[in-house]
């Protein structure tokens, strides 16, 4: 598969190495050069601008923090129309009682980043760990749940997830991102706490008592 990264930060290297020893043809943009030739040639992939990167891929990564992702992924709107576009940012901030959505009671980010390119198939995926978790074996069988409304996009997100060694989770369509992004500003508070999330959860099979 093609894949376009648009990014050249820590999670654009962990997925798009893995991505990379998949066998797929990856191309890494971002707004330095430089960054993108240095990511790509530590990886494996190509170097190109956002465009490019958008261009090129089957599937595409959006791989840039929240605030930026609509004033990247906006002007390549037209070559990412009828793609998978996968978006793994948080937009969350510290906040007075913890970390905080950025998005308020408005769109979540992976909404906000359908409507900046209507055309691609948008699914939530990859933001509930940190990249080096992606990067190494403790990626190996974990669960990555998705959001999005193509089931052809959902397939692709799939089979990218397979190949960083997880397991994909379908868990609804794209409205309901923000309660994945919401997810992700308890839990990720509760691990730079100290706290292990995974103690308030019974196994599945005692989950009904």
């Amino acid at each position: 598969m093609r894949i376009g990264i648009l990014g050249a930060g820590n999670m654009a290297g962990a997925l798009g190495a893995k991505w990379v020893r998949a066998g797929h043809d990856v191309v890494i943009g971002a707004r330095s050069a430089e960054r993108a030739e240095v990511l790509a040639k530590r990886i494996g992939a190509r170097a190109g601008t956002f465009a490019e990167a958008a261009g090129h891929g089957d599937a595409v990564l959006s791989a840039v923090g929240h605030g930026a992702a609509a004033e990247v992924v906006g002007p390549a709107a037209e070559r990412l129309a009828g793609k998978a576009l996968l978006d793994c940012s948080n937009p969350i901030v510290p906040g007075p009682g913890g970390l905080m959505l950025t998005t308020g009671g408005g769109p979540s980010a992976a909404r906000a980043l359908a409507d900046a390119a209507p055309g691609a198939h948008v699914v939530k995926a990859f933001h509930l760990c940190a990249a080096e978790v992606w990067a190494g074996a403790l990626a190996d069988g974990l669960a990555v749940p998705l959001c999005g409304d193509d089931a052809d996009a959902l397939d692709v997100a799939g089979e990218l997830v397979a190949d960083v060694g997880s397991v994909p989770l379908p868990v609804g369509g794209l409205e309901r991102a923000g309660y994945l992004e919401a997810t992700a500003a308890i839990v990720i508070g509760m691990w730079f706490a100290g706290q292990d999330p995974r103690t308030m959860l019974p196994l599945a099979e005692n989950a009904h008592g």
